[in-house]
């Protein structure tokens, strides 16, 4: 896909930051013959689009196609047709395409104990992005990785600290410091809450509620679990067998779901879900 450089200047902020265009990943399976394999439809005909400053819920059971999804939109996952369009402007696959995505998009998984090196204190994973792109000089992305340890309401102490010495709801801060190292404009969070309990979970949400007002971040929200997503979501997008399958505004959807499917996703919520504003669920804090 070639760039188209004056695209970008075109762009307004009341524009999609990211879309994904008509987008296919047809993947080889073990199965089949060595000279006729069978062959996996991940992500079918996807077309999805994130507004900046909004929340986008892309849900659906394991399996499904979001992250694959997600992995196409942060430049992790070629494409077999179809386009991705940045801030107006097709991305291909060249090296300058990358290295836009990666600052410009950021990535929190979900297991923060595989996520980060066991080997590498925290002061270092933060600093880490911060010298591989040369950002600034080194008295400023040490005075940035301070910064970012008081963003995500950790104590300085944390600075020295391996991550299996803290919690994992700690663990997860940290990543989430280090997804906002190079000041992204958009979140990908890929099941960013599902390896917490469900305390851990609605302080990690506060305070990913709080980090996007309070930087106008966009999020890309993916999980299985929509208690969580009703929460968070601005827009909602179900897929099934790696299509799309309905979309909408939250609230909307979770009133009046058209689809089967998406009715026996809400149906399996158990309870009210988490509440993100309660009184257990301090801004920026943590034990």
């Amino acid at each position: 896909m070639p760039s188209n450089t004056s695209a970008s200047t075109s762009w307004s902020q009341d524009q999609p930051v990211v879309e994904l265009k008509d987008v296919n990943v047809i993947h080889k399976s073990r199965t089949g013959g060595l000279f006729n394999p069978d062959t996996v439809h991940a992500v079918n005909n996807v077309s999805l689009s994130v507004k900046r400053g909004e929340t986008l819920g892309l849900v659906g059971e394991s399996g499904c196609g979001k992250s694959t999804t997600a992995r196409v939109m942060v430049g992790l996952q070629p494409v077999t047709s179809g386009e991705v369009v940045f801030k107006g402007r097709p991305l291909g696959h060249s090296a300058s395409d990358r290295r836009e995505l990666g600052r410009s998009i950021s990535v929190v998984f979900q297991d923060p104990a595989t996520a980060l090196n066991p080997r590498m204190i925290v002061h270092d994973t933060l600093i880490d992005p911060l010298n591989v792109h040369g950002i600034g000089t080194p008295k400023e992305r040490e005075a940035r990785v301070r910064d970012l340890l008081h963003l995500v309401g950790l104590p300085p102490s944390a600075l020295n600290v391996l991550p299996r010495q803290i919690s994992g709801g700690q663990r997860q801060r940290v990543a989430i410091a280090r997804a906002l190292a190079l000041k992204p404009q958009i979140v990908v969070l890929d099941e960013a809450v599902s390896a917490l309990d469900v305390l851990v979970q609605a302080q990690i949400l506060r305070l990913l509620s709080d980090l996007q007002a309070e930087l106008e971040l966009t999020y890309l929200f993916i999980t299985h679990d929509l208690a969580v997503v009703r929460q968070i979501a601005d827009d909602v997008v179900v897929m099934e067998h790696g299509r799309i399958v309905e979309s909408g505004a939250a609230d909307e959807l979770f009133a009046n779901p058209r689809q089967d499917y998406t009715r026996e996703l809400i149906r399996a919520v158990p309870g009210a879900g988490i509440d993100l504003y309660g009184d257990e669920a301090p801004s920026r804090s943590e034990s």
